[in-house]
């Protein structure tokens, strides 16, 4: 009876020592996760925005409106954009000057620079925008 006990423990501690092994390093990436600086979230009620590419000659963007969010009122420059998803927007310009629109999926459009306006999504669905903004370059 004692060769058995014997062969079973000869390969559970093995075994067991594989596993701990396999795990280490799942374990430690999970803890550099943990380390990492958490990114900043957008306040409830406004876009997100993520920034695709940001070098010297361009700057990308991919920005998503809810409904109901609603962007800052900044001074926008020149840009391509493109609408991923399209909805119901108004657009509320520092003057009180009120414009309401459509936009569809797949529509392009060169803009700006413009005056400082907000940006609302006042549908019902989901709005994306992706931005190619170009920089000067420095001669």
């Amino acid at each position: 009876m004692k060769k058995p006990n014997g062969f079973l423990l000869s390969i559970l501690i093995p075994a067991f020592g594989l596993a701990m092994a396999a795990a280490t390093p799942v374990l430690a990436q999970d803890r550099a996760k943990e380390m990492k600086p958490a990114a900043e979230q957008p306040k409830k009620g406004q876009p997100v925005t993520k920034v695709l590419i940001d070098n010297d000659q361009v700057r990308v963007t991919e920005a998503t409106y809810k409904p109901g969010d609603e962007s800052a009122s900044i001074k926008r420059p020149y840009r391509i954009v493109r609408v991923l998803k399209g909805g119901s927007l108004q657009r509320t310009y520092e003057d009180g000057k009120v414009e309401k629109f459509e936009r569809k999926a797949g529509f392009v459009r060169e803009a700006g620079p413009d005056a400082p306006y907000k940006l609302k999504n006042i549908g019902k669905t989901e709005v994306v925008f992706y931005t190619v903004v170009p920089k000067q370059s420095k001669k």
